[in-house]
């Protein structure tokens, strides 16, 4: 199903011309489809039909406040990993008994506050915090639902970064070491064992490293149970991978049918975590074509977005689909270099593209609706761009443009 798609020679979202979109809210800015957003999340909750589960959705993804409400209204639940993610999921009317804390380095406040929120459960990652966690609930007179996030040393074939399975990564408990901290658990009068947290990587674009996780995860699994170790829920993570270029990830349909067949037992309830197969493919990054600037080895595009804007190309060598916002023939296809104002030769959207363009031109970058701006920056004291909710023929301003004096507020000189 196709959310953005030439009309008359002209993209659109939704069929609004993007043209519109940048002359009412200017450039740079992410545009993201309401409908793409929820046709994603129905995928996987429709697939789950009859099984006992829960979608919570990986909030680092896209992080937008309306997207988190949209998601909130259709039951989703979220995968948080900070206190401030915590924080958006409840201001967008997220259900807190939901919501699952992950991460390597949660603090005692966040902990606080999630235990006064009665989050659904956290998924710990090493044994200290675990200790801290016990002693948190402790003094707060609660009991904090746990599971282990087990780390079984799976490779997920992906970018080195965003690989978080293998044994050399942060993440996680040793599988080896998991059984011992199980029990450890069991003993502390301030937790309450509900399951077990797996989560090997993003971009996966391959049933095959879920099935080799999950197939370690389920023989400890029955280690546990044998033990008298209850496991309510299994999480499976999530990583689903998108089409940024050639990738042929599995459907989301696909990937649930091949979790249900490695955890038969209709007892154990299955929580998953997509982020990126959800909002990637629904949004993009519009700017504007600032200068043609040619050379001996190089041509270059020099737009009104940077790396400060999108940093996956820059940071994970990551292709992007760039395209011409009008079809109008305007040009001879020239190959260029996309690139943005930022004072850093690693600030590129694009390299080697063939596109005829003039300045002025716009140009849409898509796959822009997960890891654009939850993780775009202010280098170079730049304003972080706007977001545009595009919803039955309307679009929507779901958050301004920063200003300077945005960036400047806080900061002060010595008298």
């Amino acid at each position: 199903m196709q959310f953005f798609q030439y009309t008359n020679r002209q993209l659109c979202a939704e069929n609004i011309p993007l043209a519109e979109v940048a002359s009412e809210f200017g450039t740079p800015c992410f545009v993201y489809s309401r409908a793409a957003i929820e046709h994603q999340w129905r995928a996987y909750d429709e697939a789950f039909a009859g099984r006992k589960h829960l979608i919570c959705y990986a909030v680092k993804a896209c992080s937008n406040l309306a997207i988190l409400n949209l998601l909130a209204r259709m039951g989703s639940g979220f995968d948080i990993v900070s206190g401030g993610e915590l924080q958006r999921v409840l201001r967008a009317g997220g259900d807190a008994s939901k919501v699952i804390f992950s991460g390597v380095g949660k603090t005692r406040e966040e902990m606080r506050r999630a235990l006064e929120a009665g989050i659904k459960c956290f998924n710990v990652e090493s044994h200290s915090e675990l200790l801290v966690l016990d002693s948190v609930a402790e003094e707060m007179d609660r009991i904090a639902p746990v599971t282990l996030r087990v780390n079984p040393d799976v490779d997920a074939d992906t970018h080195p970064y965003i690989a978080t399975g293998l044994r050399e990564n942060k993440f996680g408990i040793d599988i080896n070491d998991a059984g011992n901290i199980y029990r450890e658990a069991m003993s502390l009068d301030n937790l309450r064992v509900e399951g077990i947290d797996c989560h090997i990587g993003s971009q996966i674009t391959s049933v095959a490293p879920y099935l080799n996780a999950l197939e370690r995860l389920m023989e400890l699994v029955g280690q546990l149970r044998e033990n008298d170790i209850p496991i309510r829920h299994i999480d499976v993570g999530g990583g689903l991978g998108i089409t940024y270029n050639n990738e042929t990830p599995p459907e989301p349909s696909r990937l649930v049918e091949t979790i249900m067949e490695a955890i038969p037992d209709p007892s154990l309830e299955i929580l998953i975590e997509p982020g990126r197969s959800i909002v990637g493919n629904a949004g993009l990054l519009l700017t504007r074509v600032i200068y043609l600037k040619r050379g001996r080895e190089k041509n270059f595009a020099v737009v009104d977005a940077a790396m400060n804007d999108l940093i996956r190309p820059s940071l994970y060598s990551a292709w992007q689909e760039i395209v011409p916002v009008s079809e109008e023939a305007a040009a001879t296809p020239e190959r260029y270099d996309i690139v943005g104002p930022v004072c850093e030769s690693g600030d590129f959207l694009g390299l080697d593209r063939d596109l005829a363009l003039r300045e002025g031109d716009l140009l849409a970058v898509f796959g822009a609706g997960a890891y654009g701006f939850s993780m775009s920056s202010n280098y170079n004291t730049r304003p972080r761009a706007a977001e545009i909710l595009v919803d039955a023929g309307q679009a929507h301003l779901v958050r301004c443009r920063e200003s300077i004096d945005d960036l400047l507020r806080g900061e002060a000189m010595l008298e």
